[in-house]
């Protein structure tokens, strides 16, 4: 065994067989960030952008992808979640929307994909809806924050600041 799980002995892309492993309660909570113009989240938290309300569309939009994440990141297993909540926060003091996403399963494996997925997501959305007026807008420190769960036990990351 090399380590990193999704290789085989000589080196090639594969699917992790869980089938041995018991089912168990996991989390998964992610965070990240869109960075952008002072304006940009003036118009956010009013809700005058002209698609229309960036922070519910960005929510949905987080939500959908955490349930598609198997489809999108080729040696993902399809897992059967039991639970996606995706916050989008303004905070216009950092000229930022803060975006974190929780994701449960009683399941083989975590849910760890689930939640980074639901914030990259949720963090396009916001700046897919918000582009015509800020192009500067960045997205930034997409993470894993905490995990629970599963042989290799929980992962709480050492926050900055």
């Amino acid at each position: 065994m090399n380590g990193l799980t999704h290789l085989d002995d000589s080196g090639r892309a594969r699917m992790v067989d869980v089938g041995y492993k018991e089912d168990s309660e996991r989390l998964a909570v992610a965070r990240g960030s869109v960075l952008m113009q002072p304006e940009t989240v003036r118009l956010i938290i009013e809700g005058n952008v002209k698609k229309g309300d960036v922070l519910a569309v960005a929510q949905l939009a987080g939500i959908m992808a955490a349930k598609r994440t198997s489809e999108l990141i080729p040696l993902c297993h399809p897992l059967p979640v039991t639970h996606i909540e995706v916050n989008c926060v303004p905070d216009a003091a950092a000229n930022r929307v803060n975006i974190e996403a929780t994701v449960r399963v009683r399941g083989k494996t975590g849910v760890e994909m689930e939640a980074l997925t639901a914030v990259s997501v949720a963090a396009l959305t916001i700046y897919d809806m918000a582009k015509a007026v800020d192009r500067t807008m960045q997205i930034s420190q997409v993470r894993l924050v905490r995990k629970e769960g599963g042989v290799r036990g929980d992962y709480h990351a050492v926050e900055e600041g």
